[in-house]
């Protein structure tokens, strides 16, 4: 039996060892973990009514605004395994503001969890900041994750988990723009959009020199529970593997798998309607698919003035992301937001998910602090309740994926009214011209309205392969309009869709 004197130490020990973090650590909850477990408890839960953990009414964090909020600093020194010979620091982020729901943070060394207790230590504050410095809570809102992600001697961030089930990556010299989240419930529905939250995380101590860190957390909601393990390997395309188990508490009919979040503003297709000085605002321009016949698919983003929602229906996905394909300054003029270092995020799933559909959502938005687009896969079946389900896929964040250019990658889109005409609208798309062949064959359809001609060229002082499409829209309102390039008969590039409005 060991002695409580020589408990102590290994105590102290595996407090060295997980943070440099100081804590109180008589009341840390210790048990054992394993994923095995976190399904177990995910499933228990499932069969209880959820009631959200929440800030006491009466903390002064409640009241924090966001200028309040960004006054307060994490202290770097507090991080994480900062003192060890690990590739990755994890820093705890700070409850109050928009983040009113105390999250656990727990570490996970030789299969032992132990609890990072909530103290306010770890933070600077400014002078007039005292009440929220005093303040206690049971959890923080998240917690952020560095490497030497950009240049071998700098720490700094690639994964953010923070607010309900949103999650943020970065690839190699990446800006952070569009979220990721654990799973979307009755997003665009008239009953209202359910948000799940993580409520607890559990945080594997990665191994020395180890390139991938491991992330367990508890998802809670209303209408289910879930695991999830999340796997994250830093790099030029940052790799996250994703495995969920789901456990709903009633029938789910409308539910997103993978769901991405992302905010368009304008481009030089709806320019007009905004006056600012910058030429394009978005954190990504376009819905990129791969379809079960190996089709690649291009549908580029719009800020529509209603509320538009399309479905794109597969036997089984390949893979689907919203891109930001726009990656010099010049495209966005920003000295601030870099929106052309944001991120694109590619789902990829693992095994075979069965027929559905990718859901693409299109909110109306005047501001660029929206975000207004939203993607996921929608499987044809509904979840149904006391059963459990399971969903595996990788989210790719970064600039440039291989699978995008295997030539007639589509680079812009515009449109305009045709030269000389009243009732004629241009829409001119290109073409990166890798692979291209010598005799492209234009496909163009319209399911409202009609084509009235296309016209092909490779644009020599540009490098790439244009092709403009005339539309004739007669009196209709709404047209989805089709675009796709063959030679010899075989496919070549990819197919370019847009839902036009009047």
């Amino acid at each position: 039996m060991i002695s409580k004197s020589i408990q102590t130490v290994l105590l102290c020990v595996f407090v060295l060892l997980t943070s440099t973090l100081t804590f109180a650590q008589d009341d840390r909850p210790t048990h054992k973990f394993n994923r095995q477990w976190l399904e177990e408890k995910a499933k228990e839960l499932a069969a209880k009514e959820f009631v959200e953990p929440k800030l006491a009414p009466d903390s002064p964090l409640n009241n924090l605004n966001y200028d309040d909020y960004r006054k307060i600093q994490f202290q770097r020194g507090a991080s994480v395994w900062k003192n060890e010979d690990r590739n990755f620091r994890l820093s705890p982020m700070h409850p109050g503001f928009l983040f009113k729901t105390p999250v656990k943070l727990n570490l996970v060394v030789g299969g032992t969890s132990r609890r990072i207790l909530y103290t306010s230590d770890i933070f600077n504050y400014d002078k007039e900041q005292k009440a929220a410095k005093e303040t206690q809570a049971e959890g923080y809102s998240g917690f952020k994750l560095t490497t030497p992600i950009n240049k071998p001697d700098v720490w700094d961030e690639f994964l953010v988990y923070q607010g309900g089930t949103y999650f943020r990556g970065l690839g190699k010299d990446n800006w952070y723009g569009l979220s990721a989240r654990g799973l979307a419930v009755n997003t665009a529905k008239p009953t209202g959009e359910e948000f799940p939250v993580f409520t607890e995380f559990w945080i594997e101590r990665p191994k020395e020199q180890g390139q991938s860190i491991v992330i367990h957390a508890l998802l809670e909601s209303a209408s289910l529970t879930g695991a999830f393990t999340f796997k994250a390997t830093p790099g030029e395309n940052t790799e996250i593997e994703v495995n969920s188990a789901l456990y709903p508490r009633k029938q789910i009919d409308s539910f997103g798998i993978g769901p991405l979040t992302s905010m368009f503003l304008y481009n030089g297709v709806n320019r007009t309607r905004f006056d600012d000085t910058r030429p394009a605002v978005h954190d990504s321009d376009g819905l990129f698919m791969i379809n079960s016949q190996n089709e690649r698919i291009w549908r580029p983003l719009t800020n529509p003035r209603k509320l538009q929602v399309s479905a794109f229906g597969d036997k089984t996905l390949k893979g689907f992301g919203l891109f930001q394909r726009h990656r010099k300054f010049t495209d966005f003029e920003d000295m601030e937001a870099h929106y052309e270092a944001r991120p694109s995020a590619w789902v990829e799933p693992i095994g075979n998910w069965g027929p559905g559909h990718v859901e693409l959502v299109e909110i109306p938005t005047n501001s660029e602090i929206h975000d207004n687009i939203v993607a996921f896969w929608q499987p044809s079946e509904p979840m149904k309740a006391n059963r459990a389900y399971s969903f595996q896929y990788k989210i790719s964040w970064g600039s440039v994926f291989a699978l995008e250019d295997k030539g007639g990658r589509i680079l812009s889109t515009a449109t305009g009214k045709a030269l000389g005409s009243e009732t004629v609208r241009d829409f001119v798309i290109d073409y990166s011209s890798l692979n291209l062949p010598d005799d492209v064959v234009v496909s163009a359809s319209a399911s409202t309205g009609k084509i009235v001609g296309t016209i092909q060229k490779f644009m020599d002082k540009t490098g790439l392969y244009r092709v403009v499409v005339k539309f004739e829209p007669g009196r209709e309102d709404l047209s989805e309009l089709r675009v796709s390039l063959s030679s010899k008969d075989k496919a070549w590039g990819e197919t370019w869709l847009y839902r036009w409005n009047r």
